[in-house]
């Protein structure tokens, strides 16, 4: 068992913001009060039929001046398993993971062979279920993430696929996506996409000019490497098919690392028609605008690409109003040398778990555009409901998935991650809120004191 002394425990899910003490039994979290003092063990062992709470079988955390949330919960990380061992594994994505505050995670599909079949999905979770954090995993909506043929969606629901997709390439064929939708549905499963056109794109991971004059978007980074870049239409023209789509068909849709301000407003509209619709954010994509290219250059590539300060604060407002419910990290590990190759030909993204939590802190939770428990709420309750996973709850009864964390502590970011790869923008950082313990089943998997 453990004892929680004294933390401030916020529960978006029950909207609870308070001081008090958690007491988890097993699995579970068991007792919520004010005080848990020797009476209300006694009292919650006889009520609940556990052996006697007796102290040799309590470990007991001083939270004073910590907050104590839901187990962050991450629906789109690349662990690269199978395929690229070398960038990381679901090991040592697991420890990543706990690190950074998260007990459950959704791995992507793009690995090496795709998660299209019903044998490798298996053989992911089956090795995912021994990591001390929850691993599920997503599957494939095309066959070898071709476009061209759906994946046989039935037999990978049944395996276990919490979410269907092919992250990292857009499904280009609208009548292939909109038969994925309707047999999705079917099955009560949402379909998370990736939206570039690459006819749109000329260096990708580099924000190019805008197609649009009125937008006054120059694309500076691509112009200051000399490069054309990814046009925000990439995104856009996707955005706003694939919407209509999911409008026409009433599927549960996902716009995955929503990138510009006009993806955010088309986002919006079509979720007054269909409410299954939904939109993901990352830290990076709030956090940084497209100058960081300039400074980090290939750690700061990413698809789709860093933006203007516009989409910035765009993708901020639609997390403020609910258009954009979900903060996904797009945790992307790379190894050094593949990010020290020439711009163009380094690969994108950036690892994401371990600096998650302190960038929404800073950019969001300080500025005062959320409130904590609204930024925790995007990190838990949201991805939980929306993909129906057992987490994302810190009341009695729950799993005992928890992150307590100081909100006021600072920290220096610095190729010391728990990932394998260490391919951040972020290095060198000083940033607030500092992981001290993460708690999966009742068990500490994670100790930062």
């Amino acid at each position: 068992m453990l004892l929680i002394k004294k933390a401030r425990l916020i529960d978006p899910e029950s909207e609870t913001d308070r001081i008090a003490d958690i007491l988890t039994d097993g699995e579970i979290i068991g007792l919520i009060r004010e005080n848990i003092d020797e009476k209300a063990l006694s009292e919650y062992a006889e009520r609940s039929g556990s052996p006697e709470c007796s102290p040799e079988d309590i470990t007991v955390i001083d939270a004073r001046g910590l907050i104590c949330a839901p187990g962050l919960v991450d629906t789109h990380s690349h662990f690269r398993d199978p395929g690229f061992p070398h960038k990381e594994d679901i090991t040592s994505g697991s420890l990543a993971a706990a690190k950074g505050g998260y007990t459950t995670i959704v791995m992507m599909a793009n690995t090496n062979p795709p998660i299209d079949n019903e044998t490798i999905l298996r053989d992911v979770l089956e090795r995912g279920r021994k990591e001390p954090v929850h691993i599920y995993s997503a599957a494939n909506v095309t066959k070898g993430m071709s476009g061209r043929e759906v994946s046989d969606l039935e037999e990978l629901a049944a395996a276990g696929a919490l979410v269907f997709t092919d992250d990292g390439r857009p499904v280009l064929d609208g009548d292939i996506l909109e038969q994925a939708l309707v047999r999705a549905s079917a099955l009560g499963i949402p379909v998370s996409l990736h939206e570039e056109d690459p006819r749109y794109i000329c260096e990708n991971g580099i924000n190019g000019a805008g197609n649009d004059a009125s937008l006054s978007n120059e694309g500076t980074a691509a112009a200051y490497f000399g490069l054309k870049g990814s046009a925000r239409t990439a995104e856009i023209s996707m955005i706003e098919r694939d919407l209509n789509i999911a409008v026409k068909t009433g599927a549960a849709l996902l716009i995955q690392h929503i990138s510009t301000a006009e993806g955010v407003d088309l986002v919006r509209k079509a979720k007054r028609l269909n409410p299954l619709i939904a939109a993901e954010a990352t830290p990076h994509h709030f956090s940084l605008t497209e100058e960081a290219v300039k400074r980090k250059g290939s750690l700061a590539k990413v698809n789709p690409p860093i933006r203007t300060e516009r989409d910035r604060q765009a993708i901020i407002e639609g997390l403020c109003d609910g258009t954009i419910g979900i903060i996904a990290t797009d945790h992307a590990p790379h190894a050094a040398f593949e990010k020290e190759m020439p711009l163009v030909k380094a690969p994108s993204g950036m690892t994401g778990l371990e600096t998650s939590l302190s960038l929404g802190i800073k950019n969001l939770v300080q500025p005062g555009y959320l409130s904590m428990k609204e930024y925790l709420r995007c990190l838990t309750s949201a991805p939980a409901k929306y993909y129906k996973l057992p987490a994302g709850s810190a009341a009695e009864g729950s799993r005992a998935d928890l992150v307590l964390f100081d909100p006021e502590a600072q920290w220096t970011v610095t190729e010391n991650f728990a990932s394998r790869s260490s391919n951040s923008p972020f290095i060198g950082e000083t940033l607030p809120g500092v992981v001290r313990y993460t708690i999966a089943d009742g068990k500490i998997i994670y100790s930062g004191i």
